[in-house]
């Protein structure tokens, strides 16, 4: 079973921890507790398992948001830091959404207090509290097998939204969008019979060819409709047709189509059964054309076509950063990738950009150290032996994929394998195990930074294990062996290998490596790096190019601190590019979502600070969607002053609060600051300096 519930005595109470995704949660009660098994049936949400138990208390020491539904399911009342709530003599639930998704089935009268770093649940008396737990980790529940044929395709594809839960506004929420069902490249069409003969009332209409339909098929996921061959690409629904050539781009129109419909879905959803005042709604609500209860009401067809009334540049400016763009070639073979990019609702782009024709190489000094495999600076890479491509598009979304042939510039090279590898994945240890590689002494410095900034999280169990001079059959056992969470490696590369005292270990040797997410610190890691995919990795970092030490100690602390705090790896190193043009020579190798550790309190974010006049600073929030709070979830802080809830992932604009309720904040989290273009650190111990 992926979620497992375990008593604990100091303090006492309930441990929930899901294995796969490497979650936890633990909530402290009264006193000890004996928590026996119980059915979910009486719970009106999907759940993975529950228990009863009696106490008079219980606190969850960490922040998410908080709901109160009455007997049926429906939203009662929605909480924000500082608020209080009455439960009534009936049954009610309480829903906790954190890392992993929780309902508190409760038939007593008592009281739920969000505070700033807990939220705790009160009774005068020990009622039984009903404790239903759900992972949010979701796996595709069918396989569907097409031939290269475009109209094979399309039948294959027009089955994939079977995984929504939900065609209603709420299928926005994360949770209520499953992982479509995968896609493998055979001799002919084989569609389950649990997933075929699925009917919809919208179609899109494409030409017979394989790039157009895997450029519709997120748009198709998302409004549960069929693809259906035809010369003009356009929709069709009882109630409109609407060209998808507007932009004289099928791949534009297509995007703008599923930002638009995803967007103004998610403004319509808080007239439903979650119901949530955001940002993005109070900005635009007055300038619809429409009544979002009535829209909330209507048919899917019928809202699209009142969607299709809001100029696309109206909504542009409030739109959420989207996750991911992936760039795919036209061949058979991408079929199989598509799943997998829908499932986060990534926009399909053709696979073409151009080749630049140098890569810059960092500045040295003769006495800086130089990560490439001999230690000094090599010359400037020649593209025309080594294929470089920056892509067509490069600022749609938070993440680039390359899936194409060459060695992208300003995108990751994914890779299908790290998408199966995460598939495939057993479950693991219940601590957070990091391998830090030193094999240079004279980079001993980024070791010991790092030794300090992972695992100081002490929700987490994280266990650090250090290894110095590694040799090449021990590095082949660590890897193949360790079982590591997250391997991060200090020294230098080759294309060829990852240098170690006796030899260079080339991992496209290795069979298969036993390895979640990766960082190779050193030059030219980059081949080394998509090896770690193709043999089990979930995803890492790798260089191009040289870097020099002292920037990569940098670069190496910056995405320790990150990927310790909850961000994936396309948010860890966006980040750490703003803070230096020489983390350029970085790119991600696999799947840009895979992340080392859960964050507290929800999506990660960063503070943005900007100093005002006297003691004020005008405060702003950016948010990064994870695994568990996926393209639209939604994120705030915890600053009473301000009203950010927003959409995730994706930013609010400044508001003004004065210093002593910016500090008193800060103390409380440990989000990342960025103040006057610098990244500070908050690490809970005293006050963050705002000098």
């Amino acid at each position: 079973m992926t979620i497992t519930l375990e008593e604990t005595s100091d303090p006492p109470g309930l441990e929930i921890h899901d294995s796969i995704e490497q979650r936890r949660l633990c909530l402290e009660t009264a006193g000890a507790i004996s928590a026996e098994s119980a059915d979910t049936e009486p719970f009106c949400f999907p759940l993975d398992t529950a228990c009863r138990f009696e106490t008079s208390k219980l606190v969850l020491d960490q922040l998410c948001s908080v709901t109160v539904h009455d007997e049926t399911g429906r939203t009662e009342a929605s909480l924000d830091t500082g608020e209080t709530a009455t439960l009534e003599e009936r049954p009610q639930f309480v829903g906790l959404s954190g890392p992993i998704k929780l309902y508190c089935r409760i038939e007593t009268a008592g009281q739920i207090d969000v505070g700033l770093t807990s939220i705790r649940l009160s009774f005068d008396r020990a009622p039984t509290i009903e404790l239903g737990a759900r992972s949010l980790h979701d796996r595709p529940v069918e396989t569907i097998t097409t031939s290269p044929d475009p109209d094979s395709m399309m039948e294959a594809i027009s089955a994939i939204p079977s995984a929504l839960k939900t065609t209603s506004p709420e299928r926005t929420w994360p949770t209520l969008r499953g992982h479509p069902p995968l896609i493998e490249l055979g001799d002919r069409l084989e569609i389950p019979d649990s997933i075929a003969g699925r009917e919809s009332e919208i179609e899109l209409v494409v030409p017979s060819d394989r790039l157009s339909v895997y450029q519709v098929a997120p748009l198709a996921f998302f409004l549960g409709a069929t693809i259906q061959p035809g010369a003009e690409p356009r929709v069709e629904t009882p109630h409109f047709e609407q060209s998808l050539t507007t932009t004289g781009s099928l791949e534009d129109d297509v995007a703008r189509l599923l930002q638009r419909c995803f967007f103004l879905d998610c403004l319509v959803r808080t007239e439903g059964v979650f119901q949530y005042d955001i940002a993005e709604r109070s900005a635009l609500e007055a300038d619809l054309p429409f009544d979002l209860p009535a829209v909330y009401d209507a048919s899917l067809s019928e809202r699209i076509a009142q969607y299709l009334e809001v100029p696309y540049e109206r909504l542009e400016p409030f739109l959420p950063r989207w996750p991911l763009t992936a760039h795919l070639p036209a061949d058979p073979n991408s079929v199989e990738l598509v799943p997998y990019i829908v499932n986060e609702l990534g926009i399909i782009r053709e696979a073409r950009g151009y080749r630049p024709a140098t890569v810059s190489q960092p500045e040295s000094t003769e006495s800086q150290l130089v990560r490439s495999g001999t230690g000094v600076r090599t010359a400037s890479i020649d593209r025309s032996e080594t294929p470089f491509v920056v892509p067509a598009v490069t600022d749609e979304s938070v993440e680039h994929a390359w899936f194409g042939a060459a060695i992208p510039q300003e995108a990751s090279k994914a890779t299908i394998e790290a998408y199966r590898n995460q598939l495939d994945r057993d479950e693991r240890s219940e601590s957070i195990d990091i391998l830090l590689v030193c094999n240079d002494a004279r980079m001993i410095d980024e070791h010991d930074l790092l030794d300090e900034a992972y695992g100081n999280r002490d929700v987490l169990p994280f266990e650090i294990h250090s290894e110095f001079g590694v040799d090449t059959e021990r590095l082949a056992t660590l890897l193949t062996e360790g079982s590591y969470d997250f391997v991060h490696y200090i020294g230098h590369a080759t294309e060829d290998g990852i240098r170690c005292p006796d030899d260079d270990l080339d991992v496209r040797t290795l069979e298969s490596v036993d390895v979640g997410v990766f960082f190779l610190n050193a030059c030219r890691s980059y081949e080394q790096g998509l090896a770690l995919t193709r043999r089990g990795a979930f995803g890492g970092v790798s260089t191009y190019a040289d870097v020099i030490n002292e920037d990569a100690i940098e670069a190496g602390e910056t995405m320790a601190r990150l990927l310790n705090r909850g961000f994936p790896l396309r948010g860890a190193l966006e980040i750490a590019r703003e803070q230096s043009p020489l983390t350029e020579q970085y790119l991600i190798v696999g799947d840009g979502s895979a992340d080392i550790a859960q964050s507290d309190g929800g999506a990660p974010m960063v503070v943005d600070l900007e100093e005002g006049t006297g003691d004020e600073y005008g405060f702003g929030v950016r948010s990064y969607s994870t695994k568990e709070f996926k393209l639209g979830s939604v994120t705030e802080s915890t600053l009473e002053s301000v009203t950010d809830r927003h959409i995730t992932p994706g930013a609010i604009s400044a508001s003004t609060v004065d210093a002593d309720s910016l500090q008193e904040y800060l103390t409380w989290t440990e989000y990342p600051v960025l103040l006057a273009d610098e990244l500070r650190w908050n690490d809970g111990v005293g006050p963050l300096r705002l000098e």
